[in-house]
């Protein structure tokens, strides 16, 4: 329970935080979103229930080397499938094999298979995404790169632009669905949020301040998983590349961008540098830290932070701090406009899960799926 409450704790502070950035940029994500991820954490059990789920309707013949499954007569190839499942496992020292592969191919399909019925009840409401929508996308997509870089990530990637072009195009078309048939007819009362505030005050309660902080990292160090034309490789190469940033950041570029690019801590610089919400005690832990953090100003940036190696005594890297909030330890009360957005957005995020799975539900049931790849499976199962 505690766990639980902790979560929320953050997720509440974290959406305090946005706030009070008063419309600055969003965090965007290192990684182009374009290709869907269907993560291949999953167990083998749970690749033979998605089998058997999806085979349902599985009666024709039709069972192709290059057709991995049907929605509705529409074709799902195994070119589209190998092209997602290379994406995914792009960048990984390890290779999946066996039944680890099978399942991120059979994930990859089932969601494959979602989109597509997606697609065409798109089609019949006059929702698919425009050439507009799409261009527009794409350029906010590539504002915080460079061309070149840009370009590197697609390939890095084993994308083209026509690939992500593609794959926009699908995305914002079952977005536009979702808004029409489903966000748009959620209403959240005044009473549902003060419901929703007397039965989780607890978790509004703050024990210990906290503080909203992002940070950009460059260390000493080469790392085989970073570019070497963005990665310092030497002391004297992460000096210069940090005095570079500070210079970026002072001249007023938007910190979470420069992270997105420049940053080297895979942890943070997908999310524009953003630490989540901290506990004092825990920033209090690293001294170098604490002393500039706690001397800023919500929106103020530190200058360079040396970080040491304790064992060596020498210079492993440096870091540049943004505090974005700070929240002392206090109840929230419910008349606090934080409080009620972060309630609002829960009621919301809560209706919409909900309703778009039992959207989702309907459109499959009445969709003929024939999915040959997971009827495979069952066939050469024991063999």
């Amino acid at each position: 329970m505690r766990a639980t409450r902790v979560v929320r704790y953050n997720r509440f502070l974290a959406i305090c935080a946005s706030v009070a950035m008063c419309g600055g940029r969003r965090a965007r994500e290192r990684r182009i979103p374009g290709l869907r991820s269907y993560g291949w954490k999953a167990t083998v059990w749970l690749a033979l229930a998605l089998a058997l789920a999806l085979v349902g309707g599985c009666r024709s013949k039709e069972t192709g080397a290059d057709i991995m499954a049907k929605v509705n007569g529409k074709k799902i190839t195994r070119e589209e499938v190998e092209k997602y499942y290379k994406n995914q496992t792009s960048g990984s020292t390890q290779q999946l094999t066996g039944e680890q592969a099978t399942i991120l191919r059979l994930n990859i399909l089932k969601g494959l298979i979602e989109d597509e019925i997606m697609l065409q009840r798109a089609q019949k409401l006059g929702l698919l995404a425009t050439d507009e929508e799409v261009d527009s996308k794409l350029a906010e997509l590539k504002a915080p790169y460079t061309q070149e870089e840009f370009e590197r990530r697609l390939k890095e990637q084993n994308m083209s632009l026509d690939d992500l072009k593609r794959e926009l195009r699908r995305n914002l078309t079952i977005q536009k669905v979702f808004n029409k048939e489903i966000t748009s007819k959620i209403t959240i009362a005044d009473a549902d949020i003060s419901s929703y505030y007397n039965e989780h005050k607890a978790e509004f309660n703050l024990v210990e301040p906290q503080y909203q902080v992002s940070q950009i990292v460059v260390t000493a160090e080469p790392n085989p998983q970073i570019p070497p034309e963005k990665k310092a490789q030497n002391e004297a190469d992460a000096r210069k590349k940090i005095q570079m940033i500070a210079n970026r950041l002072e001249s007023g570029e938007d910190f979470a961008a420069v992270a997105g690019r420049y940053s080297e801590d895979p942890n943070t610089s997908g999310n524009g540098g953003d630490m989540g919400p901290i506990p004092e005690s825990a920033i209090k832990r690293d001294a170098a830290a604490w002393d500039r953090i706690s001397k800023l100003r919500p929106g103020q940036i530190s200058g360079v932070v040396p970080v040491t190696d304790p064992a060596t005594k020498k210079i492993a890297g440096f870091r540049i701090f943004r505090l974005t909030s700070k929240e002392p330890a206090g109840q929230r009360d419910l008349n606090d406009p934080r409080v009620q957005q972060f309630i609002r957005e829960q009621i919301r995020s809560r209706r919409e899960q909900l309703l778009k799975a039992a959207y989702y539900e309907t459109l499959r049931d009445e969709a003929k799926i024939e999915n040959y790849f997971a009827e495979s499976i069952l066939k050469n199962a024991g063999k």
